[in-house]
């Protein structure tokens, strides 16, 4: 399903998708941001210069500016830098008025409740899948995802899903952007063989993770669709082939597409309406 670790995985920010420093001063300093939140931890100005594409002068300017308004903060102590508290209330801000996870928690944690599994919540954020709510199962199972990371669309339950609904045009712009890295034995390797499973998808309505991010790690995924056709995100149901099978997990699609269902629905007529309806 939604999960390991590769370049757009939680390692350093993936050129022209995340950040984009070609984008004067503001695309520089958004790709500072990405950089340091990629490591899920307080970091040190030497481990980012070593893997940053500007000059240490720019970088430490970068971060000077970034600390002062509170969107990185310092630890004298320790030396390191870590998102800041205005990053963190404008990333809040987002997580309620921009994405689908205010209107979709209580759906999430009811389908959660009842399948006994891992539930995400993905939406697409340009050639990435994000994650932006997670309910974990009353068994929780190790995984990558989690709430605020990004991963790939080409291997991951939730990722296919939204892709295999998206107007042709879009599609293959998305077909464009994925790595094609092989993360397991079970990961599509070319678009060829994606064009060919996303249009599986389609015509059944759902789509599988078998293995192909993380060995171990299965899901089926729906994806979130308005009346007017546009994609808003995906719903998954994960679990391990420790636990159960893809077979198993088809048992829980008329649960998950009444959740699904449920979120277009109240998401539709409250935060994205259609202008063609």
């Amino acid at each position: 399903m939604e999960d390991v670790a590769g370049p757009e995985m939680g390692g350093k920010p993936v050129p022209g998708e995340a950040s984009d420093i070609s984008d004067g001063t503001v695309g520089k300093a958004l790709s500072v941001l990405d950089a340091v939140a990629s490591y899920g931890r307080p970091v040190r100005f030497g481990e980012l210069l070593a893997d940053s594409p500007f000059p240490k002068a720019t970088l430490y300017r970068l971060m000077q500016v970034l600390t002062k308004q509170s969107m990185l903060t310092y630890d004298p102590d320790r030396q390191t830098y870590a998102p800041g508290l205005r990053l963190v209330r404008l990333a809040h801000a987002a997580w309620q008025s921009a994405s689908l996870a205010p209107v979709a928690r209580p759906y999430l944690e009811a389908l959660s409740a009842e399948v006994g599994e891992t539930v995400h919540l993905a939406q697409l954020d340009g050639g990435q899948v994000l994650y932006v709510d997670k309910i974990n199962a009353r068994d929780p199972l190790q995984m990558y995802s989690q709430a605020g990371k990004v991963g790939p669309v080409y291997c991951t339950g939730v990722g296919k899903a939204m892709a295999a609904f998206l107007p042709v045009a879009d599609q293959e712009k998305l077909l464009l952007q994925q790595s094609y890295h092989p993360f397991t034995a079970h990961t599509l390797s070319t678009p060829d063989d994606l064009r060919g499973e996303l249009n599986a998808i389609h015509e059944r309505g759902h789509a599988y993770d078998r293995e192909e991010h993380e060995p171990g790690i299965i899901c089926v995924a729906v994806p979130i669709v308005t009346r007017a056709g546009r994609v808003l995100g995906a719903v998954s149901v994960t679990s391990s082939t420790e636990r159960t099978s893809l077979a198993g997990l088809d048992a829980h699609l008329p649960r998950i597409h009444a959740a699904v269902s449920s979120i277009a629905g109240e998401a539709q007529d409250w935060r994205f309406p259609d202008a063609a309806e």
